[in-house]
């Protein structure tokens, strides 16, 4: 998704009031979970592991090409996104055995009265799209996110993206607003939807 506070990758914060940047013993961390899918066989979602940021990468990369779901020109290192999302909040989703789509939770400040607010990135191979991967990845995320007490989940979405902007509606996020011309992309402004959910 597109970063909602700025054009740039949000900064990971060093101690949120949810806990810290690792998964809790027996908390939402870890645990696998299948989920059927339309059109094809079950589908698994796991844990994010280092194993899978190629494909996580390649994944991202299609996402920065299509033109609608970030500011990024590229895709950062495992170094960098690994320091940026939250651990025990990033999830990928497998089809026969095949990576097809991840997502993840960052912080989106380092000041403790945000500690448990996020933001989401929620992405599904190109080839995968339509079939209900993303809704699978976005409703594990935030299962995971009021387990752990997170109790705002972000993102903020090219208005011309309908897909993301429709799967987040059916998660439970709301419009909160839309920032006109928050950063140039290719030349051009582009404004960013503003939505979010909250823990009940």
């Amino acid at each position: 998704m597109v970063p909602p506070l700025t054009p740039s990758s949000a900064e990971a914060a060093p101690e949120p009031l949810f806990g810290s940047r690792r998964a809790k013993p027996g908390s939402a961390g870890g645990g696998r979970r299948q989920v059927n899918t339309s059109n094809r066989g079950s589908l698994l979602i796991r844990p994010l592991e280092r194993k899978d940021w190629p494909a996580v990468k390649a994944i991202y990369e299609q996402g920065i090409a299509g033109g609608d779901a970030t500011f990024e020109s590229e895709a950062p290192s495992w170094d960098e996104w690994n320091r940026s999302h939250l651990e025990g909040h990033r999830v990928v989703a497998l089809e026969d055995g095949e990576v097809v789509g991840w997502a993840a939770l960052a912080p989106v400040s380092e000041r403790c009265v945000y500690g448990g607010v996020t933001e989401d990135s929620v992405y599904v191979a190109d080839d995968s799209q339509g079939r209900g991967i993303g809704r699978a990845l976005l409703t594990e995320l935030v299962a995971r996110a009021e387990r752990d007490g997170i109790w705002t989940i972000q993102a903020g979405i090219f208005p011309e993206n309908e897909a993301s902007i429709e799967l987040h509606r059916r998660c439970g996020f709301r419009v909160v607003g839309i920032r006109e011309r928050l950063g140039q992309h290719h030349g051009a402004w582009r404004d960013v939807v503003l939505m979010e959910r909250r823990s009940p």
